[in-house]
């Protein structure tokens, strides 16, 4: 019996969790990435609850499991370095059945890289057009799908195709810098605020430390090192080492889009929308890249059900959109209460807020997010 066979436009880490999910149900995969190898850059990324389970559904958690750093100790601070809630890793594992771990993006994805035949990879790849019967085209090639998977980020292609009258990403009022230092003493994981603006520090192990500095800023502004030097450089311990231990060559900076018009459907014909593509949303709460693992799990698992795929996209849709849109509201109303913060007494109202706040209350803070389990594979 011939395989069904399934095409994976874009081979990040929601479109790799796709197709691991997909070749361990039995169909045969191919992965079209339009870089010319499978890989990410400079940052790391949270793995919530959610997403260690999703991985572990997807067969692919033990590959991940020594890559990641399990975060132990610390909190949100103010800029000064005050605190304002206590993370302590033990009472999070007990409320939420899982540690908040951190992984390398590149060593993400190379984990879920290995988890496919290497013939299943195609590098080098930009997808121009797909036609009415899910044949999917680029330049000198095309390949004929049973399903198409849309995993080509927040500027998708594929999703400008088959929505044409859809808005497009907006700008979230700010811009984020990202990177990786290696410092000699060990650190903890914080986000500290000021006003319109945050700084998050998570140890990745072996002296690796990702972080990330966010601030509310007019769309298209372009900062540089000395920028982030001056607007960061004067907060607390371990901040300013940080920055002057990552090289400005190694720096990310960006603007921070999101999609505010949630899709009316993840499904057009044989199509599935995923991640980024059908529901990119702003980083506030670390789950973007968590709700595109489970996107993938879900995927997986509703075309493992049934031979129907019209079927499978239905309970698909129906499954991960009310989820995933959820989430990315709550991230955009967390923005508004974070970073994005500026009225000198407001922010000082939340910060007094948080600091009353017991123990066991922000121990439960995103306990509804990580609580989801994924549905099993087969």
């Amino acid at each position: 019996m011939t395989k069904r066979h399934a095409v994976v436009v874009g081979g990040g880490i929601g479109g790799l969790s796709a197709a691991a999910g997909l070749h361990a149900t039995g169909w045969r995969v191919t992965v079209l990435e339009r870089s010319a190898e499978f890989t990410e850059v400079g940052a790391g990324i949270s793995l919530w609850p959610n997403a260690l389970r999703a991985l572990d559904a997807l067969g692919v958690g033990e590959r991940v499991a020594p890559l990641l750093a399990e975060q132990s100790t610390g909190g949100l601070r103010d800029h000064r370095g005050r605190r304002l809630t206590r993370f302590d890793a033990e009472v999070f594992r007990r409320r939420h059945g899982r540690p908040l771990a951190v992984v390398h993006r590149a060593e993400l994805v190379g984990a879920l890289r290995d988890a496919l035949p290497s013939a299943s990879l195609r590098p080098g790849i930009e997808v121009t057009d797909l036609t009415r019967d899910s044949v999917v085209l680029w330049a000198g090639g095309e390949l004929q799908a049973d399903l198409v998977v849309g995993a080509d980020g927040i500027h998708s292609g594929l999703r400008r195709r088959l929505w044409p009258s859809l808005p497009g990403p907006v700008h979230s009022g700010t811009a984020a810098f990202r990177g990786v230092a290696k410092l000699d003493r060990p650190v903890e994981l914080s986000t500290s605020w000021d006003n319109g603006a945050e700084f998050g520090v998570l140890p990745l192990g072996d002296g690796r430390v990702y972080w990330w500095a966010g601030y509310v800023t007019p769309e298209g502004g372009r900062h540089d090192a000395a920028f982030l030097r001056e607007r960061f450089g004067g907060w607390h311990d371990p901040i300013p080492d940080l920055i002057e231990a990552t090289s400005p060559a190694n720096l990310l900076h960006h603007d921070v889009s999101f999609l505010s018009t949630p899709l009316p459907s993840y499904v057009h014909c044989r199509v599935a929308l995923l991640g980024d593509a059908a529901h990119a949303m702003p980083p506030f709460l670390g789950q973007g890249g968590c709700q595109a693992i489970e996107d993938a799990v879900v995927l997986a698992w509703a075309a493992s059900r049934t031979d129907d795929v019209d079927e499978a996209l239905r309970t698909y849709d129906a499954e991960r959109r009310p989820r995933s849109q959820a989430v990315a509201l709550a991230s955009v109303r967390a923005g508004k209460m974070g970073l994005q913060l500026q009225n000198p007494l407001a922010v000082a109202a939340r910060n007094g807020l948080l600091r009353l706040l017991p123990g066991s209350a922000t121990a439960r803070m995103g306990a509804s997010l990580s609580a989801w389990t994924p549905p099993a594979l087969g």
